[in-house]
């Protein structure tokens, strides 16, 4: 994320340039033993180092390797894990991370990476394997100055499939590393105009297929996005709703897409303020997660330019703080559709500007949708720091996402949307509350996005359309818990890798 901005930020912060480095990713049909480079690192598992009566590896790999370590065009070999056995994409995933934290370390230039037991890998499966090892984002490196420069992919074929998977695996790479950077940036320097900015950017470099619309608080207000505006209200940095289209270069448009993240650049809270112990307001920063793994997946898909596919990137950028202008708990305010809400708390304020949002996107006539947030505490007690929370009434756009993530390694888990539950959300003054109860809370919390209890079940006291048409296929992402790494203190870039493999299978 490279900023070029002159304006003064709070505490005079200037953003990091962060340029993504470029590593060449290849695949080669080349013996072990005669490859050349700075490390030689070879995913093994159990049954790999097994040895014979006579201590030698029973592995043919392994054993030639052995008989030639005097003579290895490698400065170095290393062995890497894989446990018992390795088959999924997040395995072959983390065996990248692992290699990648061993080439930063050794300050390495060119690495090549093999499986012991390649030959074990189905032929149909060699491709999505190769493309697993090469898309973990950490070979782009954070270092302000990069060492490694190629990494080729030895023992599962080459031609032009594989490279085409390797360049896919690159564009989604970049996008997370993009995404991950928006997220790590505080709040003082990534604000709802910045974020609004580095969108247009996304636009202006991919502006045969992307353009953008950015709407100012003035436009809102025309648009009636009541809901929306007052979580807004209360900072001073002004709100600004992103828009992009995605267009496909040529051909005709078979499907029609929305993609809305959750754009709170800070979350304080509001007038019932985040306090006492677990509260995380200091890393309310990543609020926004569910925006950069949108903006993510807008850059990616600028670059790979999927046919007969359009896509809507939507997010509703703003800050939730307090002041004299701000929302209040009780007030009720005005969704764009006319429905009304008693905000029983301000600290449940991006469902909020998710209904504006969700509106929206209805409105550009897309016949599915995903949104993605940072919504709730409740699904990270549920599902813990690793997996993301999945809502949706359509069984088939479920199938479909979780396709999706199986390719990409992301862990997803799908939740009930118990209609009874519904009960705690209704309001005696208006249409609904923005929340219920501490029980189930992840669940009331993606009721209320559709308005519904279920898609096509009127409420008893519902005046108005619900958030999401019921023509139109929905689905929520909580990813409070994955969006972001406590171990490393870092953004994860969760979701944009899914979201890109969920695009493309749309596409024709």
């Amino acid at each position: 994320m490279a900023h070029s901005l002159a304006r003064a930020t709070l505490g005079l912060t200037q953003p990091a340039n962060v340029d993504v480095p470029k590593i060449s990713f290849s695949a080669k049909d080349v013996d072990v033993v005669e490859w050349k480079g700075d490390i030689l690192a070879v995913g093994v598992t159990e049954k790999d180092m097994a040895k014979d009566e006579s201590t030698k590896f029973e592995n043919s790999l392994l054993k030639k390797l052995d008989a030639h370590l005097g003579g290895l065009g490698s400065k170095r070999v290393g062995l890497v894990g894989l446990g018992q056995s390795a088959s999924t994409t997040l395995a072959f995933r983390n065996l990248g991370e692992a290699i990648a934290a061993i080439a930063k370390s050794a300050h390495a230039s060119d690495v090549a990476i093999v499986l012991a037991s390649s030959e074990s890998i189905p032929n149909e499966s060699k491709l999505n394997t190769a493309s697993a090892i090469a898309s973990d984002n950490r070979y782009k490196s954070d270092s302000k100055k990069p060492v490694l420069k190629s990494v080729d992919i030895l023992g599962l074929g080459t031609g032009p499939e594989i490279e085409k998977k390797l360049k896919y695996a690159e564009d989604v790479s970049s996008a997370v590393v993009f995404g991950r950077e928006l997220v790590n940036s505080p709040a003082n320097v990534l604000t709802p105009v910045v974020l609004a900015e580095e969108a247009s950017k996304i636009a202006s470099t991919y502006s045969d297929v992307i353009s953008a619309t950015i709407l100012n608080a003035e436009q809102c207000k025309e648009l009636k996005m009541g809901s929306y505006l007052g979580v807004a209200a209360a900072s001073a940095n002004p709100p600004h709703f992103i828009h992009l289209c995605y267009k496909p270069p040529s051909g005709p448009v078979k499907a029609k897409l929305a993609l809305v993240g959750k754009g709170l650049t800070f979350d304080s809270g509001g007038y019932n303020i985040k306090t006492g112990p677990g509260c995380s307001i200091e890393l309310m920063k990543f609020d926004m997660g569910g925006s950069a793994a949108v903006l993510g997946a807008a850059k990616a898909i600028g670059q790979i330019k999927p046919r007969g596919v359009e896509v809507h990137f939507i997010v509703a950028a703003c800050e939730n703080m307090i002041s004299g202008t701000g929302m209040r708990p009780g007030d009720i305010v005005t969704a764009s559709n006319g429905k009304t809400i008693e905000v029983n708390n301000t600290d449940a304020e991006g469902r909020l500007t998710l209904a504006d949002a969700l509106v929206y996107a209805c409105n550009q006539g897309v016949e599915k949708i995903v949104d993605l947030a940072t919504l709730t505490g409740a699904c990270v007690v549920a599902l813990g720091p690793s997996i993301a929370g999945v809502f949706t009434p359509s069984d088939d756009l479920a199938n479909e996402v979780f396709t999706a993530a199986e390719v990409s390694g992301e862990k997803l888990w799908r939740m009930p949307l118990e209609e009874s539950y519904w009960e705690s959300m209704k309001s005696g003054v208006a249409d609904m509350v923005n929340t219920g109860g501490r029980q189930g809370g992840a669940i009331t919390a993606a009721h209320f996005e559709t308005g519904t209890c279920t898609q096509g079940q009127l409420l008893v006291n519902r005046r108005e359309p619900p958030f999401v048409d019921e023509k139109v296929q929905w689905m929520h992402i909580d990813l409070a818990g994955p969006v972001w790494n406590e171990k490393k203190r870092s953004a994860t870039g969760f979701g944009i890798s899914t979201l890109v493999e969920w695009v493309l299978r749309n596409s024709s």
